[in-house]
């Protein structure tokens, strides 16, 4: 299979972005979703989010680190212009009406930042007003990244490769996969910007319409859905960035 960027891309997404997309080497076909997770309340997890265009449309995740500040992907935050992105809140069902669902006012993305492969994946939203959710502390302690340690997955991405996206919002339980691992799985593995979690035999793991949602280690985020090959395969966990690496930057805009 294909290596993806974990994002959803659907028929309604305007033609020149689905074009220039497709000339990525890590495309994101239609909606995806957390493989082999359960559905799980949004009552406890009041800081997972999810991006969503102004016609409804959910394509990304995040997460709240403040009352007013989400951090994504840099590809979630690069696929829409910023007046056509809504952040949604406190809504376990995308098809209901609950919680909140917000405006962004600016978007900061790492400049750096040119192919999920090559790393710093990672933006920040500033919400056009505060909402009443819980955030999620962000880990700048680098030891908290400990190979097969226990980590979360959230999102509302697919719940198979060639499946739709998940009307629900879907956890999973999953590890850290050590840097000497992931860098024999991927060979455009950075372990200063990167970190690879899933099971050695594959089964659950994040996927298209997950990107820039988080992973969760000790009540603390320490990874941005980013990419990986396929969904779920053994031997090929998902890549998240390193978040504990670009802790300062984030809390430069908190």
């Amino acid at each position: 299979m294909g290596l993806y960027a974990r994002r959803i891309l659907g028929a309604l997404a305007a033609v020149a972005i689905l074009v220039a997309l497709l000339g990525q080497l890590f495309r994101a076909d239609a909606s995806e979703q957390i493989v082999g997770g359960q559905r799980v309340p949004i009552a406890d997890h009041p800081y997972v989010v999810y991006l969503a265009t102004s016609n409804g449309f959910q394509f990304c995740g995040g997460t709240l680190v403040d009352r007013d500040k989400v951090v994504t992907a840099a590809h979630c935050a690069k696929a829409y212009p910023r007046d056509r992105v809504l952040v949604v809140a406190g809504r376990e069902d995308k098809s209901s009406t609950d919680g909140v669902t917000v405006g962004v006012k600016d978007i900061w993305v790492h400049p750096d930042y040119r192919d999920v492969t090559l790393g710093d994946d990672v933006a920040v939203l500033t919400l056009a007003e505060r909402v009443p959710y819980r955030p999620l502390p962000v880990a700048t302690d680098r030891a908290i990244y400990t190979p097969d340690a226990p980590a979360g997955i959230l999102g509302w991405g697919r719940v198979a490769e060639t499946g739709a996206a998940s009307r629900y919002l879907l956890g999973a339980q999953v590890r850290l996969v050590s840097d000497t691992e992931c860098a024999v799985d991927y060979d455009n593995f950075l372990d200063d910007s990167m970190v690879c979690a899933g099971l050695p035999e594959g089964g659950i793991d994040t996927c298209q319409g997950d990107s820039g949602g988080p992973l969760i280690v000790d009540g603390r985020l320490v990874g941005i859905s980013s990419w990986g090959q396929g969904c779920a395969e053994a031997g090929k966990p998902g890549v998240y960035t390193r978040v504990a690496a670009y802790a300062d930057l984030i809390g430069d805009h908190l």
